[in-house]
């Protein structure tokens, strides 16, 4: 019995083993029979350059962010010279400190109330930026001094790029003017800068370096005061020369500013207070952000043939973004290839070196790519199956209309319910295609006799099924969000996935600074379910039925609670509008209080 157990188990061991090297040779097998990519297999023929530096995910980020070239531009447009600003920073000891900076520069920098107040608002409200800015600067300000000591132009002139594009080369002007430069389309042509649909070297901080350098030599020429050129740089020179005729021929910056306009008033003292944030940062404690990569860490290599952004990403192993960072000028993601032109592409010295070394296989990918997809284009349409062009939508009614101009704490949920509508018919009858609506807009709204005499649509019962089915709406509406301890509009932007920009316009911010218990519009809240559509029709005689009841509710009070606004008030009683309840209660702003008592339908 013991000896059968015995054999019974060695044969089961013996079996194991077997399958076991069954399996590994077939696993091997299965191994053998994948092919590599055509990408795969170039680059594993790559020679690897091991001393690889890589920039920094964050710092790319401050490179392509555009929040304070917003904010500065912002600042510098309506900064008031003439309003005194609480902060740190006695007068006697700025005036030692300018007097220093104007004893080592061609600039005539001198004290006076206004540049004193502009220093003090950028301390007391820009000390952040100021940090991000001195980490871009070290990539940027070593091209602008190669450039500038070339020309024999003062090197102070950096600075003017941060007041200008806030060291973004990807900055565009509502006016049209673009990179580090800010120069207009114009301006750029003057210069000889390259603009077509692949290319814009106004982003280029190489090529608008040299034409910016050019400009200030010109304009030196003209005005000899350097102040001057930089009016006239922001305001035209044609502006700087009426300036002079006003004031009776006076020919220093400081003798005609009154003269020049409002903008340029407040230019040249921002410059002058950049410079001076620059050179005493450490006495104000702005720590400098570092940059992974300075500029010298990188190199250039001339394209013989148009190569996109993603293929050189796919084969240098490198993030594409990175590569749009480097070489802002191509518009298109693309390095295009026109005969008897080069073209040049930035990047870091250590993916150069594998460029170089495997120069043939690269340019084979891509053209074994490139052709691939042409191939695969050709055939998509070829082969595409033929549709009926589609219907044109049915023309809207037009009936007749009533109009309603926005006012400021509208929105189109609250105009729909004056109004008994819903919030896709406004849209639909205004061709509007999101919920911002903006104030002082009129609006087309369907005069209800003329609703009520359209005939009701008939639904076919699968239709009605199927809508059914269909019930999430992408519409959504604005909700509210009480700012909390350790809030700020960065991480009250992320939570509802929006931009910081897309939350300063929809509640009027000048700034990024919010208090403490603020309420704040969000416009990205969760969707609303649709009804199907078979109950569409009843559903509005219902609400209509329910905004009439509610507004037969006279007299009724309601106490302000904490975190409560206009907004969310008004939402808790159907047919009620902001406007409404700050004329029932004589309220201007939209300020309330918690405890207030407010009167709804009074």
């Amino acid at each position: 019995m013991i000896v059968k157990k015995i054999s019974l188990v060695v044969t089961a061991l013996f079996s194991m083993s077997m399958f076991a090297q069954e399996s590994a040779e077939f696993s091997r097998d299965i191994k053998q029979d994948i092919k590599l990519s055509y990408l795969d297999s170039i680059k594993s023929t790559f020679k690897r350059d091991q001393l690889a530096t890589k920039v920094d995910s964050l710092w790319m980020n401050e490179l392509v962010s555009l929040d304070i070239y917003d904010d500065l531009t912002k600042d510098i447009q309506t900064i008031n010279k003439d309003v005194t600003v609480d902060e740190e920073l006695p007068t006697e000891l700025l005036k030692q400190r300018l007097a220093a900076m104007n004893q080592k520069s061609p600039f005539e920098i001198e004290y006076n109330q206004g540049l004193e107040n502009i220093i003090k608002s950028f301390l007391k409200n820009r000390k952040k930026s100021f940090s991000r800015l001195m980490a871009l600067s070290e990539y940027y300000f070593p091209i602008f001094e190669d450039a500038f000591a070339k020309q024999n132009v003062p090197l102070e002139i950096k600075y003017l790029a941060v007041v200008e594009s806030a060291l973004n080369p990807k900055a565009v002007s509502k006016m049209g003017a673009t990179g580090l430069w800010q120069f207009m389309y114009g301006t750029g042509k003057q210069y000889a800068l390259k603009i077509d649909s692949y290319i814009d070297e106004r982003s280029d901080p190489l090529k608008a370096t040299a034409a910016c350098s050019e400009y200030m030599t010109k304009m030196f020429n003209i005005f000899g005061d350097w102040e001057l050129v930089l009016a006239s740089y922001n305001s035209g020179p044609g502006n700087v020369t009426k300036a002079i005729r006003r004031s009776g021929g006076k020919t220093k910056y400081w003798d005609i500013r009154n003269y020049l306009p409002k903008e340029t008033q407040g230019y040249v003292p921002a410059f002058l207070a950049t410079m001076y944030l620059f050179e005493y940062h450490k006495e104000h404690g702005i720590n400098p952000e570092r940059a992974v990569v300075k500029n010298f860490e990188t190199d250039t290599i001339a394209i013989k043939n148009q190569m996109s952004f993603k293929q050189l990403a796919d084969l240098l192993d490198m993030p594409q973004s990175q590569i749009q960072l480097l070489n802002p000028s191509y518009k298109m993601n693309v390095v295009p290839f026109y005969q008897g032109e080069q073209h040049f592409i930035r990047l870091p010295k250590d993916k150069i070196a594998t460029f170089v070394s495997n120069e043939d296989q690269i340019y084979a990918y891509v053209k074994h790519d490139t052709e691939f997809r042409s191939t695969s284009s050709r055939l998509a349409v070829k082969y595409a199956p033929k549709v009926k062009p589609a219907a044109k939508p049915a023309a809207i009614d037009n009936g007749d209309y009533e109009f309603y101009k926005v006012r400021k704490g509208d929105n189109l949920g609250a105009i729909a319910s004056k109004y008994n509508v819903s919030i896709s018919e406004l849209k639909k009858w205004n061709n509007i295609k999101t919920n911002a609506v903006a104030v002082g807009r009129s609006l087309k709204i369907k005069s209800e006799e003329t609703a009520t005499v359209k005939t009701n649509p008939v639904i076919d019962k699968e239709e009605a099924i199927a809508s059914a089915d269909d019930k999430e709406k992408s519409t959504t509406v604005p909700q509210d969000y009480v700012v909390a301890a350790g809030d700020n509009l960065g991480s009250i932007a992320k939570k509802f996935g929006m931009t910081i920009a897309e939350l300063k316009e929809l509640n009027n911010l000048t700034s990024n600074n919010i208090g403490l218990g603020k309420t704040l519009i969000i416009s990205k809240a969760s969707p609303i379910i649709e009804e199907p559509a078979s109950t569409a029709i009843a559903s509005t005689s219902v609400d209509s039925f329910k905004k009439k009841a509610v507004s037969k509710n006279m007299g009724e009070d309601y106490y302000v609670k904490k975190g409560d606004s206009l907004y969310s008030i008004s939402k808790k009683y159907p047919g009620v509008t902001i406007s409404d309840i700050k004329k029932w209660n004589g309220i201007k702003d939209e300020d309330i209080k918690p405890g207030m008592k407010l009167k709804i339908n009074g």
